[in-house]
This record gives C-alpha cells, structure tokens and sequence, in this order.
C-alpha cells in the first residue's frame, strides 16, 4: 500500500503540476514498479525509497523547490568539485537525471538489482552498501579524472566533464550481484559470463549510446570490486550498518513504546478458542480456563473442556487410562478422540 500511494502521487504529480512534457515513460515505469511490488512477497523498502527519490527529483514538484537545487548546481564536475570542495556536487549529482530516458532506464536497473539484493541482504545491510557504492564510486571517478589530468593532461576529457546519473552506482551493484555468479547472462543480446557483465555492458554502452560518462561507469565498476575486495577482508561489523541501524532504532522507537504500552497479541485460532500462548494471563482477563491437558482455551461457562472433555476442576495428571503414555502422545489422542466425535 505504501508504494502503490507513493507511485500514484508521482503519478498525479505529473500530470497536474509536473513541469515537464511527458513521452509516457514515467507512468509506465510507475505501473511496473506497483506491479513488482504487488507480486513479490517481500516488498523493499529501501529500493522503494531509492526510485522515488530519484523520481520526484527529476520531477520537481514546486514544494520541494526550496529543498531542491536545480541541476546546473549539482552536476559532477571535477574541477569544481577540487576547487570549491563543494560535496553537494560529489552527492548529490547522483539523483538528477537529464531526461526521462536516462531516469527510466536506470530505475528499472535499480528495481532489478534491489529487488534481489534487498530481499536477500535485509534493508538496513543493502542501504548501508548503497550509501558505500555511492561515495566509492563518486570518490573514485574524482580521483580517476585528477590522476589523467595529471599524468596525461586530459583536461577536457574528463576534468571538466558534466556528469549526473545513478549509473555510477549500478554498476557497482551489478558487481556486487554477479561477484560469486557461475552463470551466464544476456548484455545487450550478447552472452557473457555473470562475473564479466559489467564490463561487457560498459564497453557496449560506450559503443553504442553518445554522451554517456566512460569515467563514470568506470569508476562504478572499480567502486564494486573495492567493495567486494574490503568485504572479503575485513571480518567485524559494518560501522555504517551500525549507523543506519542505531537511527533507524531511532525513528521506530515511539511505535515499539506504544506496542509495549498496549500488547497485542493474536493466539492461533480453533473453533471459539485459541491454543498456546500465556498459560495464565490471557485466559484470566478475558474469561476463558485453560485446560491442563491440552491447553485449549475454553469459555467460562463450559465445566468440560471442549477439545478432550477433560473436567476443568481436575487437574490433569498421569493415571491408568494413560498406560504409561508420554504427556504430549495422550493430548494427540485425545484430540483425535475429539476430532472423530465431530464427524
């Protein structure tokens, strides 16, 4: 429900007070994205989060102005980066997109790779690697580009390139989703081996769209095998799951206080009764006795349990009916017993 009322206000968004002109692509990258999520049983929310973001930064609805800077503030730029240390550019550029293409295209990436990292990570692990790959991969193309200014002086190529995209980060978690990947996968309509698809998709990319940033795919590519490479090294705990989990404690910290305020737990339901649970307490406040023989939950008016006829009054012990038969063996054929009189 969550993401289908976050996709439909994009969706309204876009057609009351979005800005641009539409070809069509973002309602349908919306429809496809409530249709993953509807099918799938485990829902992500980070995924969710992540492509939302992306969305309603391209989209730019007139309350998020303030909020907001507009892309000629934001684009990676190398040179202005080291000049002015300006981090909002180094973080930043990665949300903006520079048409509904380029957004689309990468969302639908980020939907197929999140879906299967998420679900088998947990959210606060694949956020924290996320938000690794991102700094990774944005440090890296900087350094990428300084050290070809420096030793090649490839001042225009590179140095002063205008750059903005999730690609960067992609590629590194398609590095890190085909890392121990024997498989085969199709690139393009070309058959690679998993391990080797990124590069294949970087090189073909490079091939075939214009204007695309070789250097930043690149270092997205280098920022997933560093990353896979300090994983495989370094054994404790991730500090920045550490972080993400202690703010995320944080923030549902008012619901666990109200859920320990006001308990609420659901017994497994038989007939008018539950079985299992509290022995004592939640069979007292509500009325019920439980009986001792099969902890059945029974109404206050009954003198008989209603599940193997034991008296409530007597309390349940080893006798000669039982002929040496272990506790939970006599409960199965009572119930049983109690089950044939039903039919």
């Amino acid at each position: 429900m969550v993401i289908g009322s976050i996709y439909i206000y994009i969706f309204m968004n876009y057609i009351l007070i979005g800005r641009r002109v539409s070809r069509g692509m973002i309602p349908l990258l919306a429809l496809h994205t409530f249709s993953e999520y509807y099918r799938s049983e485990r829902k992500p929310p980070v995924t969710a989060a992540l492509i939302a973001a992306n969305t309603l930064i391209y989209l730019r609805p007139s309350f998020l102005d303030p909020l907001i800077p507009p892309i000629d503030q934001v684009w990676f730029n190398p040179h202005l980066i080291f000049k002015n240390k300006d981090l909002r550019r180094f973080f930043l550029s990665a949300f903006y997109h520079i048409g509904e293409p380029h957004l689309v295209y990468n969302m639908l990436s980020l939907l197929w790779k999140g879906f299967q990292l998420e679900t088998a990570m947990g959210s606060f692990p694949f956020a924290s690697m996320v938000a690794s790959l991102l700094a990774l991969s944005q440090g890296i193309t900087l350094i990428l580009s300084k050290s070809l200014l420096i030793f090649f002086d490839y001042e225009r190529a590179y140095y002063n390139e205008y750059a903005v995209g999730f690609s960067g980060v992609l590629f590194a978690l398609k590095v890190v989703l085909n890392s121990q990947s024997d498989n085969y996968t199709y690139v393009h309509g070309v058959i690679v081996p998993s391990q080797y698809a990124a590069w294949a998709e970087l090189l073909l990319i490079q091939m075939f769209v214009p204007g695309v940033s070789f250097i930043g795919h690149l270092g997205g590519i280098l920022a997933g095998l560093l990353y896979m490479k300090l994983r495989g090294t370094y054994s404790g705990s991730d500090p920045l799951n550490f972080l993400i989990r202690g703010v995320g404690g944080v923030l549902s910290w008012p619901f666990n206080f109200l859920r320990r305020v006001f308990p609420f737990r659901r017994g497994r339901i038989t007939g008018r009764g539950t079985v299992g649970g509290n022995r004592r307490g939640r069979s007292a406040e509500s009325g019920l006795w439980r009986c001792d023989a099969c902890t059945y939950d029974n109404s206050g008016l009954l003198s008989v349990c209603e599940m193997c006829g034991t008296n409530r009054t007597s309390s349940f012990q080893w006798n000669s009916d039982s002929d040496g038969l272990p506790l939970d063996e006599l409960r199965r054929r009572r119930v049983d017993r109690f089950g044939n009189l039903g039919r």
